[in-house]
């Protein structure tokens, strides 16, 4: 199991400074990518940006979105981001995409919403093509660097929609599993993605990348709240989704785990921001229906005292 660690780019007010941090520091420890997420309407860093400055400043850690929503973006443009971020990082690059469900990102680019499933569909061929080295068309020359891989940039494929089977199948490495999914659910989605790879003939097996939320310190339920309600307040039963997911996630205890083995610190005033993070885990499936975990104690970094050993139930 490879754990990853979300930077806080969409926190407002987020600095250059305080991402460099945390992504020099995730390249020293034990995390296998640092993450970012995407919105148009948003006062968040834009993440493409934000992991060209990781790609520069790191050497080992992987770089992934989960999601950048693809349908909002200038296809040729995104496919030459992704290809220039892959070729500075050598290859590190994991390209999560996904539609989005809020329109008024769509609005705000002046696409169209109900559209974005058949965009998206349009898009991913033509990134595989521009990645792989083949001109736009016979008028048009080579578009984007070539990366390190023949097809292009790791691509995951993110969503719960029944429509991203097929797209794995076609034009993905594997599913970008969105957090607070139910087990059940998500296990029945990834039978149906083996299925579909297996009958489209693709080698190998398809990468499985699930996503949860965590929250540590002594306020840590009421930053999460705030987290979640800021992000996801415009559907309240989706918010309820996620703060539940939250509270009885078995990755907060494995990411836990992971960040006092790092025995990491920070200053006093960095609390607020540190205390609420994403994780994403790369793991079988089927476990999702089996672990059953929660965190028991949670303690704060401080500039003497490093983060507390965790239990598990």
């Amino acid at each position: 199991m490879r754990i990853a660690i979300g930077l806080p780019s969409r926190i407002v007010g987020a600095s250059g400074d305080l991402m460099l941090e945390w992504i020099t520091r995730a390249d020293r420890g034990p995390f296998s990518s640092v993450v970012v997420t995407d919105r148009v309407v948003s006062q968040a860093l834009e993440p493409l940006s934000v992991l060209a400055m990781a790609g520069g400043a790191t050497r080992r850690i992987r770089l992934m979105t989960s999601v950048v929503i693809g349908p909002t973006r200038e296809t040729t443009l995104l496919a030459r981001q992704a290809a220039t971020i892959d070729v500075i990082s050598n290859g590190r690059l994991t390209l999560g995409i996904g539609i989005g469900v809020r329109e008024n990102d769509y609005l705000a680019t002046g696409l169209d919403f109900h559209r974005r499933g058949r965009r998206v569909e349009e898009q991913l061929p033509l990134l595989r093509r521009l990645w792989a080295g083949a001109a736009l068309s016979s008028e048009i020359g080579l578009i984007g660097p070539r990366s390190s891989r023949p097809s292009g940039p790791e691509l995951l494929i993110g969503g719960y929609v029944p429509a991203i089977v097929g797209r794995i199948a076609k034009w993905g490495d594997g599913y970008m599993a969105p957090g607070g999914g139910e087990p059940e659910s998500m296990l029945k989605m990834w039978r149906e993605i083996e299925r579909a790879w297996r009958e489209a003939g693709r080698q190998g097996n398809p990468r499985w990348v699930g996503a949860s939320y965590f929250a540590l310190g002594p306020n840590a339920v009421d930053h999460a709240t705030q987290y979640i309600n800021a992000n996801y307040g415009y559907k309240p039963e989706l918010a309820a989704k996620r703060l539940r997911s939250l509270r009885s996630s078995p990755l907060s205890a494995c990411v836990a785990c992971q960040l006092r083995r790092a025995r990491w610190r920070t200053r006093s005033s960095d609390k607020p921001i540190w205390a609420w993070m994403n994780s994403y885990c790369v793991r079988a499936p089927k476990t999702l229906t089996k672990w059953n975990g929660s965190l028991k104690s949670r303690r704060a970094w401080c500039k003497r005292t490093p983060l507390q050993p965790v239990d598990h139930t």
